[in-house]
């Protein structure tokens, strides 16, 4: 009976929020997420604890093989997943830019490492730090494509390996002179701590391009980015990619998980996204702990949620991405299953209906 109730109180909100590219009235899109929010809640929709965010489960990077010593620490968690076997195909190097075109810092190919120079640091939150790197020339673009991520390489004084991890730049893909990061520490994770302890004018070494999902305009009607804590970078890199190019007419479903509202990495950039785009962007914040007076989803990611917020599965062009902690793959998606494969798709998307081949794991 009181399921029935809940599935019935549920149903007009689906229906709004699934409405939500029609013009809206004259509510502000905060505004209306925070009526979407106080239904769920009514309806029991969210609730729970926010278990798969914790810190105390990072999923690990990829990386150099190990010293028997190095695997005794914890592994540090990726910003997301490695690249599959068509995703790691060669990347050409790229040929002699015209006169007009700006200097790519990376090109792929047998390039190698590029060791750049830390240009400035600023803090973000209590764990999180925000890196802007100069690339070799002022007039440089990283070379980057949507989506790619660079591999970032240290090797310690009493590491018998180098440590590698992949990291997606937040910089515009045609900003000049630098790339920025933002990364958070892990305990026991050796590049992240390298990293924040790194100072200006230091030296880090990045290779790439490491392609993932190739984007173009249009290439999906609608896409949902699902993501926890670091995870959130690819994402606002996809997304960016689409909400600057006016031919891209994409709609975009955030649903973003953390532990607390300092954790919610890259809020004011999607803020504006909303703003600027109502009818084509809307955002989805879950907390763990939610600060008093907190209006939107608080404990974890459920079911529920994704079948009232995302784009329904029998729309034939969409794609749900997501990207996040092992808990996170495992209870909305599953893991990759290696390094080469995407891996069964499971959990959540597959009980809401979705098919294998409209969800991607970065």
């Amino acid at each position: 009976m009181l399921a029935t109730k809940v599935f019935r109180s549920a149903q007009p909100l689906r229906s709004n929020v699934r409405r939500y590219a029609s013009p809206p009235g004259p509510a502000s899109t905060g505004s209306s997420n925070n009526a979407i929010y106080a239904l769920l809640v009514g309806a029991g929709v969210l609730g729970g604890g926010f278990y798969y965010y914790r810190i105390t489960e990072p999923k690990p990077e990829a990386h150099a093989p190990a010293s028997a010593d190095e695997r005794k620490t914890v592994p540090e968690p990726e910003a997301h997943a490695p690249s599959s076997a068509d995703e790691r195909k060669t990347v050409p190097s790229s040929p002699a830019p015209s006169a007009s075109a700006p200097q790519k810092a990376f090109r792929g190919g047998d390039q190698g490492f590029v060791d750049l120079k830390l240009e400035s640091v600023e803090e973000i939150n209590h764990n999180t730090k925000k890196f802007r790197f100069a690339l070799p020339n002022s007039d440089d673009v990283s070379g980057l494509s949507i989506a790619s991520a660079l591999l970032t390489k240290y090797k310690g004084p009493e590491m018998e390996k180098p440590v590698i991890r992949p990291y997606t730049p937040t910089s515009d893909e045609d900003a000049k002179g630098y790339l920025d990061f933002v990364i958070k520490v892990y305990p026991n994770g050796p590049m992240s701590e390298h990293l924040h302890a790194m100072k200006p004018d230091q030296r880090l070494d990045f290779k790439g391009p490491i392609p993932k999902y190739p984007w173009e305009a249009n290439k999906h009607d609608h896409i949902a980015l699902i993501a926890g804590g670091t995870g959130i970078t690819p994402m606002y890199q996809l997304a960016r990619a689409i909400f600057k190019n006016p031919a891209d007419r994409t709609k975009v479903t955030l649903v973003f998980g953390n532990l607390t509202e300092a954790d919610i990495l890259l809020k004011p950039e999607f803020e504006d996204l909303e703003n600027t785009y109502p009818n084509r962007f809307r955002a989805f914040y879950v907390l763990d702990r939610p600060p008093e007076g907190w209006a939107q989803g608080k404990g974890h990611i459920t079911a529920e949620l994704l079948k009232t917020v995302l784009p329904e599965p029998r729309e034939e062009n969409v794609k749900i991405f997501v990207c996040g902690p092992p808990g996170l793959y495992k209870a909305v998606s599953g893991a990759k299953k290696s390094v080469a494969e995407q891996g069964e798709l499971t959990g959540m998307l597959k009980e809401l209906g979705y098919r294998q081949d409209q969800v991607y794991k970065f």
